[in-house]
């Protein structure tokens, strides 16, 4: 698949707010400060379609981007940010949970994890959610150019096999680098088969 056009759309607070479900939907999802906004650009090829911010929390709206004029992609606040006020935290937590759990149109989530880390407790927590849920998701790896590949293999693999004291059979896995534009053809082949799954009801 090629991105012709990416456009944003909106922001919105809750599921209820966004736009209107007639077309494939994938949400980017992780810890604040993994990279989502930054591999949407990487995807897209345009540096600013979404707003990036070495500040962790910068993403405190569900942000929705229409692509090639018929799927979206949509930019979800991070977890994990310890130094927002835990009032603040619930609250995207809850808004996160509401869209993941209403979004009718949405095919897949891509839950994002920093590679260059050991395995987090809040990304397994999350994880376990959403299989709990029955929501589709993969595991997409981020930052794999902050590492060599002997360091990248490494982890990963350690990633796995801690993921399989819990699973038995492990959703797809993907690595990236929004620097390199690692992952971005495979991510986007997904993409475009999964499209073919989507069927629209009112």
């Amino acid at each position: 698949m090629k991105i012709k056009s990416s456009t944003f759309v909106k922001s919105s607070t809750n599921h209820k707010d966004c736009p209107k479900a007639v077309q494939p939907e994938y949400a980017f999802i992780g810890r604040s400060n993994v990279g989502k906004s930054s591999l949407i650009n990487m995807l897209t090829g345009r540096k600013k379609l979404a707003k990036t911010s070495e500040t962790p929390g910068k993403t405190q709206l569900i942000n929705h981007f229409l692509i090639n004029e018929n799927w979206f992609l949509a930019d979800l606040p991070g977890y994990g940010y310890a130094k927002a006020p835990k009032t603040e935290k619930n609250k995207w937590s809850k808004m996160n949970e509401n869209y993941i759990q209403n979004r009718n149109n949405l095919l897949c989530l891509f839950l994002l994890i920093d590679s260059r880390h050991k395995p987090q407790k809040i990304d397994q927590e999350f994880s376990q959610w959403l299989g709990e849920n029955e929501i589709p998701f993969v595991f997409c790896f981020t930052k794999a150019d902050k590492l060599n590949k002997s360091e990248l293999k490494s982890n990963i693999e350690t990633y796995k096999n801690h993921l399989h004291e819990i699973w038995e059979e492990l959703p797809p896995i993907f690595i990236s680098s929004a620097e390199k534009g690692l992952g971005k053809d495979e991510i986007l082949e997904f993409i475009s088969k999964t499209n073919k799954l989507f069927k629209f009801s009112n």
